[in-house]
């Protein structure tokens, strides 16, 4: 597992399963030729995601980011479309940190589509329990309104499997909301309309998660959006706004689904200047 410290917050990357989704989707109108220069596709043109939550340490409290794909939680069709390949191992993650999941106390969720919420409930005796029965689990007001009601498109990912278990265990905020000393998550809707990122300030030093806006080190022009994205513009009107701000700060930018780096810092020209490389298994 590969961690970073960051001011007085410890992370570490837990395995949470992984995904192979079709690189025209992820990369909406680029054409092929260019963004498979930056990120490999295999023979299906199907790029690897990660669903690796990471879990945020201060001593005092332990925050999970995001939940991963869980574990049982799609059928042998959904395995297939979606490109599972490997799901959740969590509780092993946790338990070579000596922590299981009672120990979790509070899951931040940027936005809740399947492939980030799945891993929010466990299955017991044929029954949905919660996976995190001790957490508070914050989203924004818009998305966690929309996933109860979702539309015609939206309804494919906000799955009510996903939410009847856990809903009184969920806060929502409007805007923006602290949930740690300078641990902030801020609605920027894009992806989804409730989309949010994570800015985390410590002493003057900046980490963000860009969360689906860029899911992916190669989505770092802002005009590479999703064709997933809901709402496009608001996209790349958020990575104009936020990258710009973290080359300047020289920022960390962490990921939950980029395949080869966890984390990255860039200069103002957008060079890597320091980078947490996933450590791949045979």
């Amino acid at each position: 597992m590969e961690r970073l410290t960051f001011g007085s917050y410890q992370l570490t990357w837990l395995n949470g399963g992984v995904t192979h989704m079709d690189g025209g989707a992820m990369f909406g109108v680029v054409p092929r030729p260019l963004w498979s220069r930056k990120y490999e596709a295999n023979e299906n043109n199907q790029i690897e995601l990660r669903t690796d939550p990471i879990l945020v340490q201060n001593g005092d409290k332990n925050i999970l980011i995001e939940a991963g794909i869980g574990n049982g939680r799609l059928n042998e069709k959904q395995r297939r479309n979606f490109g599972v390949t490997e799901e959740s191992s969590i509780d092993q993650s946790l338990e070579a940190l000596g922590l299981t999941k009672e120990d979790i106390d509070m899951v931040v969720m940027t936005h809740m589509h399947f492939d980030h919420c799945l891993g929010l409930t466990d299955i017991k005796d044929g029954q949905f329990i919660s996976a995190f029965p001790n957490a508070t689990i914050y989203t924004s007001k818009v998305e966690w309104d929309e996933m109860r009601n979702p539309n015609i498109r939206s309804r494919n990912t906000y799955w009510k499997e996903n939410w009847e278990t856990i809903q009184n265990q969920v806060v929502t905020f409007e805007g923006e909301i602290e949930v740690a000393p300078g641990f902030k998550m801020v609605h920027t809707g894009g992806h989804s309309d409730g989309h949010s990122i994570l800015l985390i300030e410590q002493n003057d030093e900046l980490m963000i998660h860009m969360a689906d806006l860029m899911p992916t080190h190669a989505h770092e022009n802002v005009l590479w959006v999703l064709a997933y994205d809901d709402y496009p513009m608001t996209s790349i009107s958020q990575k104009q706004k936020y990258l710009p701000l973290g080359k300047e700060k020289q920022a960390w930018f962490i990921f939950y689904h980029d395949a080869e780096y966890r984390a990255i810092r860039y200069n103002e020209s957008g060079e890597i200047v320091d980078c947490v490389k996933r450590e791949r298994t045979k």
